[in-house]
């Protein structure tokens, strides 16, 4: 939310709370990614980069794939025009979330090795590169996690360098998340993304 946005709402409370009321009742009868699309286009339509960001990773989050948020910007071609349309995908390609490189390239989701699973320290947060993803890996003796390293908030990619111990803080808005779990511990609420997992001839395998 803008600064702006916030200063309303302190100072008639009232009034913006009948806004926000009725933007959330106007979409009762839209299913989830529906009104997530939309929500979209209309931080587009008026160029918010931070709400394009937030918005985006809120449709990814419910399922939204990139072909599908690609077409509904296509598809508001009419009234979004060219130059708005370039204006969003350029903010999308600044992310640099894989799932929109491999929508270019046609790939199917598919097993990757992240290497052998002996290079994985025991206890000890670990990050790793494979295939266009950056993912952190925490390893016990009885399991072990794979993580994206995108922040679920806005789709920040949160560097090696914000590893703590087994605390893992995206720099971006301090979001933190507990590497053992993925649960995230301060400021948010949504914990890191988990990617399905195997091993298989002492490699250890990941799904996206």
């Amino acid at each position: 939310m803008s600064d702006a946005l916030s200063y309303l709402l302190k100072a008639r409370p009232e009034a913006m709370g009948s806004y926000f009321k009725f933007l959330k009742e106007a979409g009762t009868h839209l299913d989830v990614k529906t009104r997530d699309l939309i929500s979209v286009i209309t931080k587009v339509d008026v160029q918010t980069e931070k709400g394009l960001r937030q918005y985006l990773a809120r449709a990814l989050r419910d399922g939204c794939t990139p072909n599908e948020i690609i077409d509904a910007l296509l598809m508001a071609f009419p009234t979004l025009g060219l130059a708005k349309i370039v204006w969003a995908v350029d903010i999308i390609l600044d992310m640099d979330i894989p799932d929109f490189h491999a929508a270019v390239l046609g790939s199917e989701p598919a097993w990757h090795d992240l290497g052998a699973l002996d290079d994985v320290p025991l206890e000890a947060p670990t990050y790793l590169k494979a295939d266009h993803r950056s993912l952190f890996v925490y390893r016990t003796a009885e399991a072990v996690q794979v993580y994206d390293s995108l922040c679920p908030h806005q789709v920040t990619n949160i560097p090696k360098l914000a590893i703590e111990g087994h605390r893992l803080t995206c720099p971006k808005h301090e979001w933190a998340f507990d590497l053992e779990t993925g649960d995230c511990i301060a400021k948010g609420d949504r914990p890191l993304k988990a990617f399905e997992h195997k091993v298989e001839d002492g490699r250890l395998l990941g799904f996206w």
